[in-house]
């Protein structure tokens, strides 16, 4: 049976996570990116089930309680949760699943999943983080200070991660994630249970 991998991607805000795990999906088949849900209020362009599942602090504390996270945390007052079933799901069903998940998220997966591929990606500067957010005219300067913050204390755990991807030239970062994806794919172990037909046939 051919079981999928698990890849985590981690990044402070406005290293551009989102859209090079976007880009990703454009350009690489056989894979699926969780959808997590949260608390915190929905973005401008945002899709109810295709960016996150937006719902209510009282009914993510009772999700809790149910035991139906794989992980969760609570990050700039909102809570963020990956459900275990979606994950467990698809990679029973052969299909790689990709999580975009903070620091904390990604210490509690594994542990619970030590097979798992994790990936932190980095801004080239902090001058550049700081544009970026900036860009997108969605927060104060408060919150925008409050962000960069929280952007040095998250990546101080990029040593915790399998994979570093420096995010400076888009193009080349999206080719180094990718090759991440497609070296996994090619391990013996998964490679022979894909072809165990013709592996058999040439050593009968």
């Amino acid at each position: 049976m051919n079981i999928g991998t698990l890849f985590i991607v981690s990044a402070p805000s406005g290293a551009g996570k989102t859209s090079l795990v976007k880009a990703l999906r454009e350009n690489l088949d056989g894979f699926t990116v969780s959808v997590s849900h949260t608390t915190r209020a929905q973005r401008p362009g945002e899709v109810h089930g295709r960016d996150y599942f937006f719902v209510s602090h009282a009914e993510f504390e009772t999700m809790i309680e149910a035991g139906e996270f794989l992980e969760h945390a609570r990050v700039f007052d909102n809570y963020y949760g990956t459900a275990r079933a979606t994950v467990e799901n698809a990679l029973a069903g052969g299909q790689d699943v990709l999580l975009e998940i903070d620091w904390q998220g990604a210490r509690q997966i594994r542990t619970l999943m030590p097979d798992c591929i994790s990936i932190f990606i980095l801004p080239p500067s902090l001058r550049t983080l700081e544009e970026r957010l900036k860009a997108r005219g969605q927060d104060d300067p408060d919150t925008i200070a409050r962000r960069m913050r929280d952007a040095i204390s998250e990546m101080s755990h990029y040593n915790e991660y399998d994979y570093l991807i420096v995010n400076d030239d888009f193009d080349r970062a999206l080719a180094d994630l990718r090759s991440i994806v497609v070296a996994s794919r090619l391990k013996t172990g998964r490679q022979s249970e894909v072809y165990k037909d013709l592996i058999d046939g040439l050593l009968a």
